[in-house]
């Protein structure tokens, strides 16, 4: 089961695709996919419509695909958590986790536009497995709890500015992060239970055809649970966040790639979550 937003931008309605691949329309169990549906255990609720066979089959050929959570409250973006990432960025595997946030509307759809912002020189691309919270994370003591906290998981592009990030940042990332259309989310949101083990899960990444990103979040520094517990200690994670938790290498930070242009395509896929693909346009 995939959980799924589709409509023009801010007429997005939901939806659910089942193991069939077939689409049923989500409204009659709600009117949005957000942070009160997961709480209210919308994921179960879904389920049991979908398996009960109230859920009306869909015609939805040509739909925009929308980012599959509406209105996120906190996008927490975890940095360097990929050893080689690391390496590649010139610095020594963290310690402890590097936070730092997007904007909340920088999430856009999947395969939106991505926009180079203005005077950009080095707008980079991000392959990321992003955590959504569907109950509130507070404290958390166990890994056990911190992934009961835990929703389901999504593609995430933590596209990023280089030179707004590192140049022109005064000591911090944000500049070179909340540029708008800085977060393409989805195709869908795929619950937690239909994963399974998260540290296990390929991601890829393509800019104009050609491999960039190739590894699994088995190569996490800090795992999902470790990085939703340690969060916990410091802020509390509502239902409906998202926690973008690192990259690999390959980007172009690395000084292997060229930086993405105006007509660049990037193609991004974690396996068992979808693929994603964005043109790059002019702010």
């Amino acid at each position: 089961m995939e959980l799924l937003r589709l409509g023009a931008v801010g007429e997005e309605r939901p939806y659910v695709r089942a193991a069939d691949g077939t689409v049923h329309d989500l409204s009659s169990v709600t009117a949005e996919i957000d942070g009160a549906f997961l709480a209210a255990d919308g994921i179960a609720r879904a389920r049991a419509a979908l398996e009960a066979g109230d859920l009306p089959a869909a015609e939805v050929e040509g739909l925009r695909i929308g980012a599959p959570i509406a209105r996120p409250g906190a996008v927490v973006c975890i940095g360097q958590n990929y050893a080689a990432h690391a390496a590649e960025s010139g610095a020594e595997p963290p310690k402890q986790p590097i936070v730092f946030f997007k904007t909340p509307n920088t999430v856009v759809g999947p395969n939106d536009d991505v926009l180079v912002p203005r005077g950009s020189t080095k707008t980079d691309w991000e392959v990321e497995l992003a955590v959504v919270i569907g109950k509130q994370a507070r404290y958390v003591d166990s890994d056990a709890e911190a992934l009961a906290c835990i929703a389901g998981y999504a593609v995430s592009n933590d596209v990023s500015e280089r030179a707004f990030q590192l140049e022109q940042s005064g000591g911090q990332w944000s500049k070179g992060k909340c540029c708008e259309t800085f977060n393409p989310l989805g195709p869908a949101l795929v619950p937690a239970d239909e994963i399974g083990d998260p540290q296990n899960l390929d991601l890829k990444s393509w800019v104009n055809g050609e491999p960039r990103q190739a590894s699994n979040t088995r190569d996490m520094i800090f795992s999902v649970a470790a990085l939703i517990r340690d969060l916990s200690q410091y802020m509390t994670l509502d239902p409906g966040d998202i926690v973008n938790t690192g990259t690999p290498e390959g980007v172009a930070l690395s000084g292997r790639f060229p930086y993405l242009a105006p007509g660049d395509t990037m193609e991004l896929e974690i396996q068992g979550l979808g693929r994603q693909k964005q043109t790059l346009g002019k702010a």
